[in-house]
């Protein structure tokens, strides 16, 4: 294949930007934003759930605490109609006056310790309210430092996205003054070497795979006509010629 010398040395402008699009791919995929999302992501889903497990057991609590409540309503009220009864007179015989007051008696002791049991689970309720309160705050905190984080991507994406499209327009600009065939050879290799499709001959070596050519390969591009589009033995890379090749 031959080409211009310029349409050769054009193809580092075009490998020089694509290798721009690479760096600037891989900083999208590289910023630290990602791996402090990621941690901050795991430990806001484990804050989440610690605080769903509490949510739900400040609601058993609850919903313990009203059926405590209830009994102990039961037995205060039938306590309440014993007592009248026996306060009445309506109840002479010695019989169920003694088994009026011995109901009374029990049930004063069983309201007692219901009412224990209604403090036992407002406790238990009490601490885990305060335990709703700490994680709801972590958890909020920590959505704020979600979004900051997320906020600082983002900025980041739109900065790469932008220069990116506009190297990519530059790209095309030049790849367009480029020879079609010497193109598609370029963007063959490219594809196959990693991302670098041409280099630069440098001092008889190869910027490419940064191998020294042999003796016999240089003199065969020294005698080449200037339009012969040189390969590297070794990488099999377009190999551009220079000034600075040491030919």
């Amino acid at each position: 294949m031959n080409a211009e010398p310029a349409d050769q040395i054009r193809l580092l402008d075009v490998q020089a930007l694509d290798v721009r699009l690479q760096q600037l791919a891989h900083r999208r995929k590289s910023l630290p934003e990602h791996a402090e999302l990621d941690s901050l992501t795991k430990d806001h889903q484990q804050l989440r759930d610690l605080l769903v497990a509490a949510q739900t057991e400040e609601s058993d609590c609850a919903r313990e605490q009203t059926k405590a409540e209830q009994d102990v309503d039961q037995v205060r009220g039938r306590a309440a109609r014993d007592q009248q009864r026996l306060d009445s007179g309506a109840v002479t015989s010695p019989k169920d006056l003694e088994n009026l007051q011995h109901e009374i008696t029990s049930l004063a002791r069983r309201q007692g310790a219901l009412e224990d049991v209604v403090l036992e689970v407002m406790e238990r309720r009490e601490s885990a309210q305060e335990r709703v309160a700490e994680l709801t705050e972590r958890v909020a905190s920590l959505q704020e430092r979600i979004d900051e984080a997320t906020a600082r991507r983002d900025a980041a994406f739109r900065e790469i996205d932008d220069e990116a499209t506009t190297v990519t327009k530059e790209r095309g600009v030049v790849a367009a003054a480029v020879p079609a065939d010497l193109m598609k050879l370029y963007d063959k290799l490219r594809d196959q070497q990693g991302g670098i499709g041409a280099a630069r001959l440098h001092q008889r070596t190869c910027q490419g795979c940064r191998q020294e050519l042999a003796i016999t390969e240089l003199n065969e591009i020294r005698s080449a006509a200037p339009d012969y589009v040189a390969r590297c033995e070794n990488c099999r890379r377009i190999l551009v010629r220079t000034t600075e090749s040491g030919l």
